[in-house]
């Protein structure tokens, strides 16, 4: 048994498409909430099992692991100590979980409670009791259709300014990844036990390039004609301290701001070494998000 959280999540959905592409026989088990869209699920033509409940629910997790061999949590990293715990009390064999490379930052906010997570799956690994397996995957920056968090923001921001600040004069480096790119590096783990069990990969796109060169290249797929204006990194957090000032500490983005200057590129090496991963070009994703936004325009 196969259980699987996340599914019809963003990430999710592309996985789940890998299942049906590779005729995936076994049985699977998802959690999923009430809200959740389970259309896709409902007409995959595979063996599944949907379980309605909450993720912070230990006793509904419990009971969620009966029989299971292998789990995916794909949903949110902040849930793996609780996942790994109860496959650990239900003998489950082996666990994938996705987390994120946000745990490589250098600011306390965006790492420190990544790097809590990992550590105390790390003490729990350890425990010569138990026999789970855990391998950890951590996208980079996630991108790939209109709900992502990231480039549909910054495709909506090149297509409505004409002048465009940018923090640091885009300098820093970034490695999206596509979330189709996931959603095959997922299936391919859980099909390379031999391979990954026990190691951690960075998942991230083809290869670094500067956050100036990404708002160029959507800019181009928008057919536009955008100026740029450098906004000096210093400049940036006084603005984002006097916004959180005015707003009584209620909007906050420091941090968020002192990011934009930080590289975010990590090499996927290790994983095209051992599972054979081999991401998209960000120009061909980029693409697809950037044509979906369009079309979506065009029918509104």
């Amino acid at each position: 048994m196969l259980l699987v959280t996340g599914i019809t999540g963003h990430t999710g959905k592309y996985f789940l498409q890998e299942l049906i592409n590779n005729k995936y026989e076994g049985p699977i088990r998802c959690i999923v909430r009430n809200t959740s869209n389970t259309s896709l699920l409902d007409n995959s033509g595979l063996n599944i099992e949907k379980v309605v409940g909450d993720l912070d629910d230990v006793e509904f997790i419990d009971k969620a692991m009966d029989g299971v061999k292998t789990v995916l949590h794909i949903y949110n990293i902040h849930h793996s100590s609780l996942i790994v715990r109860a496959a650990i009390k239900r003998n489950v064999k082996r666990a994938i979980l996705v987390h994120t490379t946000g745990i490589y930052s250098e600011f306390k906010h965006a790492s420190e409670g990544y790097k809590k997570i990992e550590q105390e799956i790390n003490e729990l690994k350890s425990d010569s009791k138990n026999s789970l397996e855990i391998t950890i995957v951590r996208p980079s920056m996630i991108y790939g259709d209109l709900c992502d968090r990231n480039m549909s923001k910054f495709i909506k921001l090149v297509d409505k300014l004409r002048i465009m600040p940018v923090i640091n004069g885009g300098n820093s480096l970034i490695q999206p990844v596509n979330a189709r790119d996931l959603g095959k590096a997922f299936f391919t783990v859980l099909m390379s036990p031999k391979e990954t069990n026990g190691k951690n990969y960075d998942l991230s796109g083809e290869k670094p390039l500067k956050m100036i060169d990404a708002y160029k290249i959507i800019s181009k797929e928008l057919n536009k004609k955008t100026v740029f204006l450098n906004v000096p990194i210093g400049l940036g957090v006084v603005m984002a301290k006097v916004i959180k000032a005015l707003s009584l500490g209620k909007v906050d983005y420091i941090e968020k701001v002192q990011r934009m200057g930080e590289d975010r590129n990590y090499s996927h090496k290790e994983a095209t070494i051992d599972f054979g991963y081999s991401p998209m070009t960000f120009e061909k994703g980029i693409q697809i998000e950037v044509q979906e936004y369009i079309e979506k325009h065009q029918n509104s």
